[in-house]
């Protein structure tokens, strides 16, 4: 998953230092008289156009949906009608609204309103964080959150149990990495997973355990679902509030459409309720998610249906994200050389790779976009492999198959994103010079490979 402006189930990481204008993601430099009266006016602003004849201008005009003169404050604000909203940016800079093209809007939303681990650093932090949270919401039955990090927990890189019971014994607390690939639970959710020391370990998941084989609180991967699957739904009142106060932090910062990079396809009623209601103020483009180990007759008929009843500028269908592999933080991304710093380990793929094949064979002669989460360089690989087969076999043209992240590749497979048309879809934030960038993923990969990251 690994979102990037969400990062992670937490839309406040974004800052953008300017005034953007945040209904638009294009600014045509038509002028025309006023003939009817504008909707908006800007006016003395320092207007970034990106045309290259006119890159700056002082002014703007809003009709409809629409902007439709750029120009001088002087000539632009000199015609506003009775109902005209006019704007005076006092010198502050305008911009095309911005696109983020890997979120995951519905879980960033909905982690606004429990437990923000962003930025935290140490246990303690998180410890009092989890604390006041409970103590705040007393009648709740499950402590939730997101955003912590693999290098607060030191070499292990792994959170443990004990110390949430140390601040929640009564209730289940289960909490989410940063990236998504890990969970973290107290004994008492646990218990009521009825994670034993008999669990086995689900398909591409993995129970963290003690010498003693005892679980210790963290989940790789799949392995999070035993105790994800118990937490309460939310309900949909819950959900478009959350969505609300989500695209309000969205727009603060200049976003005006996603890529929602592993949606549900319950979610696309939510967003039309929004529009229906003049709330959807952030476009969304949603990439609905299919699991291995295979595809299915289901899948494809909900994706086909909900294509074809989503298709315009504010909600779009026709593309489906699959994962290929995991994390480096974890050992759960699919390595074609072992981890520098745990030999043993080299990661797998989450498909059995003809399966995957077919699967973006089929997806790709229906015409739909395809994301694929590849981390580990083996997976990358896979996925460049499998979108050449499908232009190969389909015929197809300009599909502009999209590989999610690439934070490993081989010298060799680079050329190949431009040979075949491959997006390149990796996030600059993946490759902050954070703790977790420099003690945990560089370690892992050893300083060969992370010569080629991002």
């Amino acid at each position: 998953m690994r979102p990037a402006s969400l990062i992670h189930y937490g839309l406040r990481s974004i800052s953008v230092c300017c005034l953007v204008f945040v209904v638009f993601l294009t600014i045509p430099m038509a002028q025309e008289a006023p003939r009817v009266p504008y909707d908006v006016v800007v006016i003395n602003a320092r207007i970034y156009t990106l045309n290259p004849q006119q890159p700056w201008a002082e002014a703007l005009a809003v009709r409809g949906d629409k902007i439709v003169a750029v120009g001088a404050s002087k000539e632009i604000g000199s015609h506003p009608g009775s109902n005209t909203k006019v704007i005076d940016a006092k010198g502050q800079l305008v911009l095309p609204g911005f696109t983020d093209c890997h979120i995951h809007f519905m879980e960033g939303s909905l982690g606004l309103t429990h437990v923000d681990l962003i930025g935290t650093k140490s246990v303690q932090e998180i410890q009092n964080k989890v604390k006041d949270y409970a103590s705040a919401h007393p009648n709740e039955p499950w402590i939730t959150g997101a955003g912590w990090t693999y290098p607060t927990f030191g070499e292990s890189a792994l959170p443990d149990k004990k110390f949430l019971d140390e601040v929640v014994p009564d209730r289940p607390v289960f909490l989410v990495a940063f990236d998504g690939h890990s969970s973290w639970a107290n004994s008492k959710a646990l218990s009521l997973a009825g994670i034993t020391r008999e669990t086995p370990d689900p398909p591409n998941g993995k129970i963290v355990r003690d010498a003693k084989g005892e679980a210790t609180g963290a989940l790789k991967e799949s392995a999070g679902e035993l105790v994800g699957k118990l937490v309460p739904k939310p309900t949909r009142e819950e959900r478009l509030a959350a969505l609300r106060k989500g695209m309000q932090e969205a727009n603060k910062v200049g976003l005006v459409r996603v890529h929602s990079a592993g949606g549900d396809f319950e979610w696309l009623d939510l967003y039309d309720e929004l529009r229906r209601n003049g709330e959807l103020t952030v476009r969304q483009y949603i990439a609905y998610f299919f699991d291995p180990p295979e595809l299915t007759g289901d899948g494809i008929e909900k994706a086909e249906k909900a294509r074809r009843t989503y298709h315009d500028d504010w909600i779009s269908g026709g593309v489906v994200k699959t994962m290929l592999d995991g994390v480096v933080e974890s050992h759960t991304a699919a390595m074609l050389q072992p981890y520098s710093d745990d030999p043993k380990e080299s990661g797998k793929l989450f498909w059995d790779p003809a399966k995957y094949r077919q699967a973006v064979l089929e997806w790709d002669r229906r015409g739909f976009q395809i994301f694929t989460h590849a981390i580990g360089d083996k997976a990358v690989r896979l996925a460049l492999d499998a979108y050449q087969e499908a232009e190969t076999s389909n015929h197809t043209q300009d599909s502009r198959p999209r590989i999610e992240h690439i934070e490993t590749i081989t010298a060799e497979d680079i050329p190949r994103f431009g040979k075949l048309g491959v997006i390149a879809s990796f996030q600059p934030l993946h490759a902050y010079p954070d703790d977790d960038t420099l003690k945990i993923w560089a370690r892992n990969v050893g300083p060969e490979r992370a010569t080629r990251a991002w």
